[in-house]
This record gives C-alpha cells, sequence and structure tokens, in this order.
C-alpha cells in the first residue's frame, strides 16, 4: 500500500525533496511528533528545518491565534498599522530588546528568510557604498540570488543561472587556517585584489554547512575587525536564533553587538511565514518601499510572534535548552563516540551534528535512513551531507528526546556494521 497519494507526482514539481527523504503522507503533529495519514508516529528532529521552536501546534501560541481568528480580524496588511503588530512590536522591544540593552530599528520583510537578507545586502550596500561583502566557506543563507551568491553549497549555486557576484568567500573558524588573519590580510594589503566590503555576513553557528559553532573568541574579533575597517557586521539568526544556541539571540554569547541581525523560521512562533531586519537606527536610510512585499504585514505571524516570546520568557527555554543541550552532549560522548573512533561530534544548544567523513559520508545517508526507518525523522547537512543533523523542538518532553538519541545509536550501529 501506497504511503502517500499519487498526485505529488502527477502535479507536483520534482524540485521537491525533503519528502523524497521521508515519504510519507503526514497528517497530524505534536510537539516533536509527527504522525502518518496512516497513523504511524515518528519523532520530529527536523524541526521544519528550525521554524518550529517551540513544538508543533504549541497550545499557548495556537489558542492566541485562535482567539485573533474568532474575531474577524484583519489577516493580511502590507505594511498598514494594525493593532497584532503594535502588540509584536511592543513585546519584542520590551520583552528582548530592551532588557538586552539592543537599539534596533525593525524591518518587516517579505515572508521567508532570504528575502530580509537580501534587505541586510542592499541597505549595507546603501549605506557603504560599496558592492562587495564577504561571506564564509560552508555558509547558507537563501536561495534568491543576493542570498545565493553568500551560500557556498555547489547544488543551490548551479540553480541560479546568472553568475553570482560581488561576494568574497573567506574560511570559517577551523583548525587549519587562522580566518581572522586571513581577513585582515584582504584588508590590509593593497595588492590582494579584494576589495573593501561594506559587511561581513556571518552565521555564529553554520546549520547547513555542517554544524560549525564558532567560539566566543573568534565572533569577539570579528567584531572588533569590523570596527576597525568600517565594515557592517551582520548576523544571520534565521536557523539559530530564537532560542536554538541556548539564547535568544545566538551571538549573545559572545558579548557581541552586531549591526544587523537577519530573524526568521521560529521568530513567528507557530511556523508562519515571517521574516524580520533588525538594523541599528542610523542605519535605517531606506526611502519608503525601496523594499517591500505583499506578505510582510501577515498578521498571524504577528500574534504568534508576540505569544511566541511571552512562552519563551515564561517557561524559561534559554535554561531548558542549555539543560537538554548537556544529555544530547552527554549522550553523544558516552554512546556514540565508542562505537567508532573515526565518529565526531559537534554542537551547541538544540542544534548538533554526527560526523561520518572519516568513515564514509555516505554512512550519513544510510543512518538517516535507518532512522526513519525506526520512526526518527532527521536530515543531513555539511560537506558531501556527511553529518547527521539533529534539530528537535526546543520543547522536546526528555523522554521523547532520549527516545530519538537511541534510534540514532541503533541506526549508527546498524550502518557500521
Amino acid at each position: 500500500m501506497e504511503k502517500f497519494s499519487s498526485i505529488f507526482g502527477e502535479v507536483e514539481s520534482q524540485v521537491r525533496s525533503y519528502c523524497r527523504k521521508f515519504p510519507v503522507e503526514f497528517s497530524k503533529a505534536r510537539n516533536s511528533e509527527l504522525f502518518a495519514k496512516d497513523g504511524t508516529r515518528y519523532i520530529d528532529f527536523l524541526d521544519v528545518a528550525g521554524s518550529m521552536n517551540y513544538g508543533h501546534n504549541n497550545p499557548y501560541i495556537k489558542k492566541a491565534i485562535m482567539d485573533y481568528l474568532a474575531d474577524d480580524t484583519i489577516i493580511n496588511a502590507l505594511d498598514l498599522y494594525t493593532e497584532a503588530k503594535a502588540d509584536f512590536l511592543t513585546t519584542l522591544e520590551k520583552k528582548i530588546l530592551q532588557p538586552r540593552n539592543l537599539n534596533y530599528k525593525v524591518m518587516c520583510c517579505g515572508p521567508t528568510g532570504t528575502n530580509a537578507i537580501e534587505a541586510a545586502l542592499k541597505l549595507a550596500r546603501k549605506n557603504k557604498k560599496r558592492t562587495n561583502v564577504f561571506a564564509f566557506s560552508g555558509a547558507f543563507h537563501g536561495m534568491s540570488l543576493g542570498s545565493l551568491a553568500m551560500t557556498t553549497d555547489q547544488t543551490s549555486r548551479e540553480g541560479a543561472g546568472v553568475p553570482l557576484t560581488n561576494v568574497t568567500f573567506v574560511p570559517y573558524e577551523n583548525k587549519r587556517v587562522d580566518s581572522i588573519e586571513y581577513i585582515r590580510h584582504l584588508l590590509e594589503d593593497d595588492h590582494s585584489g579584494v576589495a573593501l566590503p561594506a559587511a561581513i555576513f556571518v552565521e555564529t553557528t553554520q546549520a547547513e554547512g555542517g554544524i560549525n559553532v564558532s567560539s566566543v573568541e573568534w565572533l569577539k574579533e570579528l567584531r572588533a575587525i569590523c570596527d576597525e575597517y568600517d565594515i557592517l557586521l551582520v548576523v544571520d539568526d534565521i536557523q539559530v536564533g530564537n532560542g536554538r544556541t541556548g539564547y535568544f539571540f545566538s551571538f549573545e554569547r559572545a558579548g557581541i553587538v552586531p549591526d544587523m541581525v537577519v530573524l526568521s523560521k521560529s521568530i513567528s512562533g507557530f511556523g508562519m511565514p515571517m521574516a524580520l531586519l533588525l538594523m541599528k537606527p542610523e542605519l535605517d536610510i531606506f526611502r519608503p518601499a525601496e523594499h517591500n512585499g505583499t506578505f510582510r504585514g501577515n498578521q498571524l505571524s504577528f500574534v504568534g510572534g508576540k505569544a511566541g516570546i511571552e512562552f519563551f520568557i515564561q517557561n524559561h527555554i534559554d535554561e531548558e535548552v542549555q539543560r537538554k543541550a548537556q544529555i544530547i552532549d552527554d549522550f553523544m560522548k558516552n554512546e556514540i563516540l565508542p562505537l567508532d573512533t573515526r565518529l565526531s561530534y559537534r554542537g551547541i544548544g538544540m542544534i548538533w551534528g554526527i560526523d561520518f567523513m572519516k568513515i564514509d559520508a555516505k554512512k550519513a545517508l544510510d543512518c538517516s535512513h535507518a532512522c526513519f526507518d525506526r520512526g526518527l525523522v532527521i536530515e543531513l547537512a555539511g560537506r558531501h551531507d556527511s553529518v547527521l543533523k539533529l534539530m528537535p523542538a526546543l520543547t522536546i518532553e526528555d523522554d521523547v528526546l532520549k527516545e530519538g538519541l537511541d534510534i540514532i545509536k541503533e541506526s549508527v550501529i546498524s550502518v557500521l556494521r
């Protein structure tokens, strides 16, 4: 019996991807559990690519949205003034930004992260009157032309159809190359052939790049070099923001203040489309409508976003993430590494990766399949998709988390035989 309708193959474009890895038809979800149409239960370590940080159908956030819908309220409003947007901006300002001494203007962009990245690119170039930007090897910033130009995955780049320009790639923090000194050399050497960038775009933890966690020292040095050379520092917090690393913003652990911050995915609280660009006030120089979008005023996202922030604070999600991170770290150290000395792992908060590269990159794919066969949805990342990527909801129950981890161990054992 087919586990999904034939309509998908008959009508939907072949560009679809996740469904090929997890070929069942899902119908329901609750926190960190997915249920197929036939009732089969799956544990979710995919988390809709990090857009469901507070779990599927979070009761607190869902109630806020349903209460809003029950009263003939506005659903979309472009950038008109609305009560829902006022409530969200007030909550973001008073509950998140002010307690962290962050002075940012908030730009509501189109509905996806890549749109906010495009806005940040345009704004950085407009402010500095320079066209070049720096991005890092292993970066993923989106699939529209500007953000794709800063993305290094070759498969993604091949879809552009035009040259992807005005970006200089530099090494991310690693043990082989001092990337800060490399950047400094490019900026100091008048024969480097590299133009001074308007901005440096960085993910403080690279997710799609293979779960590469930058150090506090490296982030501080990056901030310092940007200050020294009048370069804007833009943090892409689309996937690792909203509590994923154990802080609301991923850069908080380093005590730095970026010039711009890009948020999306879980900022709406409920998996609804939403993207924001936070910028220092002096950078807010767009003319009215110079960057715009029809769906920048999704009111349900404002309602969900406000409730998400309240839920984050009321339930001490940052502390919960750090506690659960220790559970995962201990499991990796005590249960996964002893299986084969060539395995390695890395991560922070609630985003972790098991690296199979020293064994065989294809083993990661085999392990993902084995996990799915045992009832766990989990994806891959990194060079050659060699990293098994663990990214459960921040709200996952301890017993479900441990059940998922046990499935991973069983699957690793099965593919290493």
